[in-house]
């Protein structure tokens, strides 16, 4: 009877060996697959990630580099329009510059304050006269008050052309006085009459002026 058990036994014990064996198998390579998959899954949606971050990535770069480009281009015809611009007002006043280049300061000063303030401009000479400070304003009146500082005074060749009396300021203005080419009336005329001419001189802005009116101009100031 023993000797029938002890096989009976040795058969039992190997069978449950060989099940156990089984099982650890079994339970291993599930294990093993399940990381694969996961795995698997996770790269999918990291390069699906990816994917859309470098196409999002890629569209703003190109709307970055399509504004820098259009602005670029903007700021380039701007700088071409102005630099155009500025070419063309140089040249403009070259041109104004060498024409007038071969006169003098005060020649051109006398024709542009006779062209915009000259009673007549239909005149066959322009005469300069300078007058120093301290002269009198009427030289035959003894009540006559004396001009402050020196002025020059314009006339044509005739009485009805008129006449512009004026000191310069160096900056493109002159003090104006309202004073005759001759005077008329009684004398003495009193001293607050002159005292008047001065305190009333008034200061006038010499535009530019036309270029060709101003050379007629000077090519009739007398000697």
């Amino acid at each position: 009877m023993k000797k029938m058990l002890l096989p009976i036994m040795v058969l039992l014990i190997t069978t449950l060996l060989l099940m156990a064996c089984g099982d650890e198998n079994n339970q291993s390579g599930s294990n093993d697959n399940t990381p694969e998959s996961q795995t698997e899954n996770e790269d999918q949606q990291v390069n699906g990630e990816d994917s859309s971050q470098i196409n999002k990535k890629e569209d703003k770069s190109e709307t970055k580099k399509e504004s820098g480009e259009s602005a670029t281009n903007d700021s380039i015809e701007t700088f071409s329009e102005e630099t155009k611009n500025e070419e063309s007002n140089n040249t403009l006043k070259s041109k104004e510059d060498n024409a007038l280049s071969k006169y003098s300061s005060d020649e051109i000063e006398y024709a542009r304050v006779w062209l915009q303030l000259g009673p007549n401009q239909d005149i066959d000479e322009l005469n300069v006269r300078h007058i120093p400070a301290g002269k009198s304003l009427n030289p035959d009146d003894e009540t006559s008050a004396n001009y402050p500082e020196d002025v020059v005074q314009l006339s044509g060749s005739r009485l009805v052309d008129g006449s512009v009396t004026y000191s310069s300021n160096g900056n493109g203005t002159i003090n104006v006085y309202k004073v005759p080419l001759r005077w008329d009336g009684k004398n003495p005329a009193g001293e607050d009459v002159y005292k008047d001419i001065i305190k009333n001189t008034k200061t006038e802005t010499i535009d530019r002026g036309d270029d060709q009116k101003i050379i007629n101009l000077i090519k009739l100031l007398g000697n």
